[in-house]
Order: structure tokens, then C-alpha cells, then sequence
């Protein structure tokens, strides 16, 4: 499984640049109303993974514990508490928001396609993945604002953790069990037009994405920081992947899982979701105008996760099969 830098991507960048170039239309106050937009916007995308998440998935992969324990551990233990020993690690010279991006970055749960995707490639057990990415799409939905809550607390800023889960009631878990609800009237229809769906999908992410970066424009963020902040994301980003990514191969290994769940582990264990993260950061920050700045790290870490989990995939499809 290669990385390729596909539309998607591509449109990342446009998305960005756009928002620096042409900022007002997507700032609050904007002729396209992104208070309004971003609310269907969320609640779209997440309709969209309600109808295409098969409980079924559950079911199937539900009986290997321990490597379920694991890989939500690591999704939602081990990767928040990385993310606070970054915040005393760079206490006093990285930027406040972008140390609020890491630690966001770690408090999201793990991606459902790119997990499966890669397990697939790599001959993995599908399944344990199927599981797992659904999984933490569901309790990411509870612990990914709490866990913020808790960070903000604990740095003095202010958090309403009351109206964020009713806003994540009304635009994430109401549309997620609606896209279930309709799963017997269309889920054939969805799975005819998987490719139609995901288009739709991603550029409304990428509609979120635009008016993330034109607020902070607007309000005049970036004009605090230079070229170095890109660098210092970059090299976050790619520290807490590697180190999240060699140590659930090492604990794989050492809980003796079959390779094939070893698989399954690594790739849900280290990954974590660009798709629910822009939305949910709508809901959980609001109005805040360094959203753009906050969601530096998952935009970041998201190609840098496909780029290197594909070659990663490459070499355990490579491996000799079994007779």
C-alpha cells in the first residue's frame, strides 16, 4: 500500500491557502455563515459515519480481549499522557495553542478506514481492526471533550464541559445513531455509492478546514508566529507517532498476541482521525480563534501516519504466507 498525495490532501492545502488569501467569507461575521454551515457541516459527517459503521464489526471482532484492551489503552491512556508530558516538556516556549493542538491530538480516538485499510494491506487480523476503529469512534465521542476538559482545567483555562457534550449530543451522537437508523433502508444504496458518499464526506471536511484557518487569519493569529511553528508540529507530530508506533509493536510482542493481531494493534493503536478530529474541534473550542492553530497537529499527523503505516503495511504483506 503506497501513500499517495490525493485529492484530499491536495485540497487540505488549497483549503489553507485559500483561508490566508481570502479569509472573510469563512470568518464569523462571513457571507457563508460558518456558525450556521459548521453545524450541518458536523452533523452531516456524522450521519455519514453512522450510516457506513457496521455493528456487525462488533460483533465479529469482540472475543480477543486483550488486544482490544490494548489498543484502546494506548488510543486513549497512553496517547493523552504522552500529550501531557509534551505540555511540561515545552512549558514556556511553545505557543500555548499549539500545545493545546498536541494534546487534542492525543485525546481523539483512532481513524475507522485508514486502521482497516492498513490492516488489510498488511494481512492483518480485519476484524480486531473493524472492532476497535468503531469502537473508538464511539467512546471518542465522550472521552476525547473530557479529556479536555480535564487539560484546560489543569492549565487555568476556562471549559464548559456541560453545553460542549450537549452540542456533541445534537451534532455528533444524534446523527450518528440517525445514520444507523437508516442503515436498513440505505445501506445498500450507501454501499453502492460508497465513493459518491466519501467525496461528500471530505469536502465538507475540507469546507470545515477553511473556515477553521480563515477565523484565526481574520482575528490576526498568525502574524505572532513565523515559519518555526510548521517545524516544531512537524517534529512533534512525527516524535509521538514513532514512539507511540514501536512501542505497541514492542507490547504486541510481548503479550504474545498472534502477528496478525500485532497488525491489527499497531495500526489502530498509533492512529489517530483527521475526519471526526476537524468537526469535533468546531464543538469542543467554538469560537476560539486559534481553532487553525489547534488543529495544526492532526493535519499534520495525519499524512505522516498514511505515509508511514503504508510502508510499514508493504513490508508485513510481504512476509511469506502460511500453508
Amino acid at each position: 500500500m503506497k501513500f499517495k498525495f490525493d485529492w484530499f490532501m491536495k485540497g487540505m492545502v488549497v483549503a489553507v491557502l485559500l483561508a490566508f488569501l481570502w479569509p472573510a467569507p469563512g470568518a464569523h461575521g462571513g457571507f457563508l455563515h460558518p456558525e450556521l454551515l459548521n453545524k450541518i457541516g458536523i452533523a452531516l459527517v456524522f450521519y455519514l459515519n453512522g450510516l457506513g459503521l457496521s455493528l456487525v464489526a462488533l460483533r465479529d471482532g469482540a472475543l480477543r480481549w486483550r488486544v482490544h484492551v490494548l489498543i484502546q489503552s494506548a488510543t486513549f491512556l497512553i496517547f493523552p499522557l504522552l500529550g501531557w508530558l509534551l505540555l511540561k516538556a515545552t512549558a514556556g516556549w511553545m505557543s500555548p495553542e499549539l500545545q493545546t493542538g498536541f494534546f487534542y491530538l492525543c485525546a481523539l480516538p483512532s481513524t475507522v478506514s485508514s486502521s482497516v485499510a492498513l490492516t488489510v494491506a498488511a494481512r492483518g487480523n480485519v476484524p480486531v481492526a473493524l472492532f476497535n476503529a468503531t469502537l473508538s469512534t464511539l467512546i471518542g465521542v465522550l472521552l476525547t471533550p473530557l479529556w479536555m476538559a480535564w487539560i484546560l482545567g489543569q492549565s487555568g483555562g476556562g471549559f464548559a464541559v456541560g453545553p460542549v457534550i450537549l452540542d456533541l449530543c445534537l451534532w455528533v451522537v444524534l446523527p450518528l445513531v440517525l445514520g444507523q437508523c437508516s442503515r436498513p433502508l440505505l445501506s445498500k444504496w450507501a454501499s453502492r455509492n460508497k465513493a459518491k458518499i466519501q467525496v461528500v464526506d471530505r469536502l465538507t471536511i475540507l469546507t470545515l478546514v477553511y473556515t477553521s484557518f480563515a477565523d484565526s487569519v481574520q482575528q490576526g493569529i498568525w502574524s505572532n508566529y513565523g515559519p518555526l511553528i510548521l517545524v516544531e508540529t512537524l517534529v512533534g507530530s512525527l516524535m509521538i507517532f514513532l514512539f507511540v508506533l514501536y512501542l505497541m509493536k514492542l507490547v504486541a510482542r510481548a503479550l504474545g498476541l498472534e502477528l496478525e493481531d500485532q497488525i491489527a494493534a499497531v495500526f489502530c493503536g498509533s492512529k489517530k482521525t483527521l475526519a471526526s478530529g476537524v468537526p469535533m474541534a468546531h464543538l469542543i473550542f467554538g469560537a476560539n480563534p486559534a481553532l487553525g492553530l489547534i488543529l495544526m497537529p492532526i493535519m499534520i499527523y495525519h499524512p505522516l501516519q498514511l505515509a508511514i503505516g503504508g510502508v510499514l503495511a508493504q513490508h508485513w504483506a510481504a512476509r511469506p504466507k502460511e500453508n
